[in-house]
C-alpha cells in the first residue's frame, strides 16, 4: 500500500460523501483495511479511481522524470495523444515518450492513469515551442521526434471538407508551427485518407461548372496537403508518406491512414517496412484474425443492439452482413436506407472470425456502423476493441464505457506505431532498412508521394490551361 489515507481525506480528494467513500471501500473498489470502525485507504487507489470516474481532474503538468533517460533513448514529444496508442507503439521502438498534449477530457484522464511522469498539455493552442520544451523537460537539440494526429474530421470523406478552413484544421497549422519551430530529427503527421484529396478551399458542387468561375487551385482536390508539404519544403525538412493498411504491419484490423515522415536532413525518408501481406505475398505472414486477436479474453464489456436489429442478427452468421438477408428483410430492416447509394457496408454487420476486422468506429452499435460478434448477439467489447488495436489487456481507459469505446476507436494501432517508430529509430541510428518494391500498402490507387503528387501536377496543369484567373498559389 502506497501512503495511506483516511476516509475524510479521501471524500475530499474525490469531493464525495465520507459515506460513498465507505461503500467504494466496502465494494472492493478503493484498496482499503478496516482497522475498528475506521477505513485506510491506499492513496494510490483513491486517485486511480478518481481518474477512470472523473472526480479527479487530469491538471497540466511538467515531466516528473526529468533527464532519467536522456542519451539513452531518442526522445519524442507527442500531440493529439488520445489513448496513446501511436505512443505505445513508439515505445515499443525504443522512443521515451517525454510529453503529451491531449484536449479531451476522459483521453487526458487515461494519459495520467498510464503515465502519470510524462508531461501532460492541453489545447495545443495555449502553448509555445518553449512552454512544450519547458514541460517536457527538454531543448530543442533533444527532441528526435514530434509525432501528431490532428483531428481528422476536418478532412473526413464525410461532411463539408472544409480542410484547414476548419477550425480543426486550424490546430493542424499549430502543430506544423510548434512541430517546425522546435526543430526535431523528424516529424511526423498522420491523418485519414480523406487529407489526401481534400481541397484547401471547399466550393459546394451546386456552385460549379460553366454558370460560375473556375475552380482556383487552393479549391483543387488534394489543396490541403499541397499547401502542408509546401510549408513542410519552404522549411527545408523531406518528405515521404503513403496511406498504410494497418494489417500490415500486424494489426488485426484493416484500418487505413495517411503517414507523413518529414526529415531535417532532406534526405526522403523510405516506406514503412511491412510485416504482413494479405495472402503471403513477399513471403511475410497473413494478415491477422479476429479469432486470433480476441483468444482467451477473460471479461467482456459491451454496449447492446436494440431489439429491432437483433431479429435480423439471429439470423446472420460469421462474416455476414445485410446483404445476406432475403430481399424483403432487407428493406424491413434497412428502410429508406436500402434505397440511398453506397456500399452500405456497415448496417447488420458480423466480423468475420478468419479476417482482419475492418476500421474500428467510435460507437460499435449505431445503424450505419454497426460491429458486431460473429456469433454472439452484441456489438464488440471494450477489451475486443482493445485486443484489435493491440492495446495491452492491462492498459487502463478512464470514462464511460460510451467514451472508452471512442478513445479506442480513435487510436492509432500499436502496430503501425511500432512499424513507424522502428523505421525513424533505424534511420536515426544509421541502420539499414528493408525495401519492398511495388509493396501494395493499400487498396487504393495514388496514395504514395510520387504517384500523389504525379496526378496533383496533372489537375494544376490542366486548370492553368483552362482558367481565366491569373495567379495562383502552388508548391
Amino acid at each position: 500500500m502506497s501512503t495511506p489515507v483516511s476516509t475524510k481525506e479521501a471524500s475530499k480528494l474525490l469531493n464525495v460523501s465520507g459515506q460513498y467513500v465507505r461503500t467504494l471501500c466496502r465494494d472492493g473498489q478503493l484498496q482499503a483495511t478496516k482497522i475498528g470502525r475506521s477505513w485506510i485507504i491506499d492513496k494510490q487507489s483513491v486517485q486511480e479511481y478518481g481518474l477512470k470516474t472523473s472526480h479527479v481532474v487530469a491538471e497540466d503538468h511538467p515531466a516528473y522524470t526529468r533527464n532519467l533517460t536522456t542519451g539513452k533513448k531518442p526522445i519524442a514529444l507527442s500531440f493529439f495523444s488520445g489513448a496513446m496508442g501511436l505512443d505505445l507503439g513508439l515505445e515499443k521502438a525504443g522512443f521515451d515518450i517525454r510529453l503529451a498534449c491531449e484536449n479531451d477530457k476522459f483521453c487526458r484522464q487515461t494519459i495520467e492513469l498510464n503515465r502519470p511522469d510524462i508531461a501532460l498539455l492541453g489545447d495545443i493552442n495555449n502553448y509555445s515551442a518553449s512552454d512544450v520544451l519547458t514541460n517536457a523537460g527538454v531543448s530543442g537539440n533533444d527532441v528526435d521526434l514530434i509525432v501528431g494526429g490532428p483531428p481528422c474530421q476536418a478532412f473526413s470523406t464525410a461532411g463539408k471538407r472544409n480542410g484547414l478552413n476548419d477550425e480543426r484544421g486550424n490546430v493542424f497549422l499549430k502543430y506544423l508551427d510548434i512541430a517546425l519551430e522546435i526543430k526535431p530529427k523528424y516529424i511526423v503527421i498522420e491523418n485519414v485518407r480523406g487529407l489526401l484529396s481534400c481541397p484547401m478551399q471547399h466550393r459546394p458542387h451546386d456552385q460549379r461548372g460553366s454558370d460560375f468561375p473556375d475552380l482556383s487551385l487552393d479549391e483543387l482536390r488534394g489543396g490541403a496537403l499541397n499547401f502542408i508539404l509546401d510549408r513542410l519544403r519552404s522549411s527545408n525538412y523531406s518528405y515521404s508518406f503513403n496511406l498504410y493498411n494497418s494489417a500490415n504491419f500486424g494489426t488485426p484490423q484493416t484500418r487505413e491512414r495517411v503517414v507523413i515522415i518529414c526529415s531535417r536532413d532532406g534526405v526522403k525518408p523510405p516506406y514503412l517496412v511491412p510485416t504482413h501481406s494479405e495472402n503471403g505475398e513477399f513471403d511475410l505472414p497473413k494478415w491477422s484474425t479476429f479469432k486470433k486477436a480476441v483468444k482467451n479474453i477473460k471479461e467482456c464489456h459491451h454496449l447492446s443492439f436494440p431489439e429491432k436489429r437483433l431479429q435480423y442478427y439471429r439470423l446472420l452468421k460469421s462474416g455476414q452482413n445485410w446483404r445476406n438477408l432475403p430481399v424483403d428483410l432487407q428493406k424491413e430492416a434497412l428502410g429508406k436506407s436500402f434505397y440511398a447509394g453506397g456500399g452500405k457496408t456497415g448496417f447488420l454487420r458480423r466480423l468475420g472470425w478468419d479476417k482482419p476486422s475492418p476500421t474500428l468506429v467510435t460507437h460499435p452499435a449505431m445503424p450505419a456502423t454497426d460491429l458486431s460478434h460473429p456469433e454472439e448477439n452484441r456489438p464488440l467489447s471494450i477489451e475486443e476493441y482493445k485486443r484489435i488495436q493491440e492495446f495491452p489487456d492491462s492498459w487502463k481507459l478512464a470514462g464511460p464505457l460510451i467514451q472508452q469505446y471512442k478513445q479506442v476507436g480513435n487510436a492509432v494501432p500499436l502496430g503501425l506505431g511500432f512499424a513507424l517508430g522502428k523505421l525513424i529509430y533505424s534511420l536515426i541510428n544509421s541502420e539499414a532498412i528493408p525495401s519492398y518494391p511495388n509493396f501494395k500498402y493499400s487498396r487504393y490507387k495514388n496514395t504514395s508521394v510520387d504517384t500523389w503528387e504525379s496526378e496533383f501536377n496533372k489537375l494544376v496543369d490542366k486548370q492553368l490551361s483552362t482558367t481565366s484567373q491569373g495567379e495562383f498559389r502552388f508548391g
